[in-house]
């Protein structure tokens, strides 16, 4: 080893070593106080990062065994169907659907929620496979509104129910892939309400 390098390695363990002792020494001076709010700050943090997404979102995977043109044109018309309030007339919020684009591979819509007027953003990707026999979805639905973090399973009825409505849920091959790590609240969502 170099005299060069012991030297630098001898300056950089100081330099180490005091910021050490800096901190310990913050460490021994912080109250009790300061320690609970720091615990619960971790804690905090810790539980949001095992709940799923910081914001109020979902992403589902669907696989079909039908060809996605089939599966396009159920969604593109349920979606038409649902695009005034005669849907939540009876209470749920399988109404006011707005087709922003639509083709075969990809298919862009608004959810606007009856009561609070909420909206969030809606997106299908539409992707053939097995000889164009398959179609894989994946699914995207993201509130608009900044702040959102929970949504009682909100976003991922926004998507469901247009599977649902569509008779899609029934098609040969059907498969669901999501969780509440993808999907904001997932397991308490209640399909029936949102």
């Amino acid at each position: 080893m170099s005299p060069h390098h012991f030297i630098s390695g001898a300056v950089l363990d100081v330099s180490i070593q005091s910021k050490v002792n800096f901190i310990g020494t913050d460490l021994d001076r912080m109250n009790p106080t300061g320690w609970f709010f720091a615990v619960i700050l971790v804690a905090g943090t810790c539980e949001l990062c095992l709940a799923g997404p910081l914001h109020a979102q979902c992403k589902v995977e669907w696989y079909f065994g039908i060809p996605c043109q089939v599966v396009y044109e159920s969604l593109v018309s349920q979606i038409k169907k649902w695009r005034t309030m005669t849907g939540c007339s009876m209470g749920g919020q399988k109404c006011l659907y707005k087709l922003q684009s639509a083709s075969v591979h990809f298919i862009a819509a608004k959810h606007t929620t009856p009561f609070k007027r909420h909206v969030d953003d809606i997106n299908f990707r539409l992707v053939s496979y097995h000889f164009f026999t398959c179609c894989h979805v994946s699914a995207m639905s993201i509130s608009e509104t900044w702040y959102a973090i929970r949504d009682h399973g909100t976003n991922y009825c926004n998507l469901y129910n247009l599977m649902e409505g569509s008779g899609l849920t029934e098609a040969r091959g059907y498969r669901e892939v999501t969780s509440d790590f993808m999907c904001t609240q997932r397991s308490s969502a209640n399909c029936t309400i949102y």
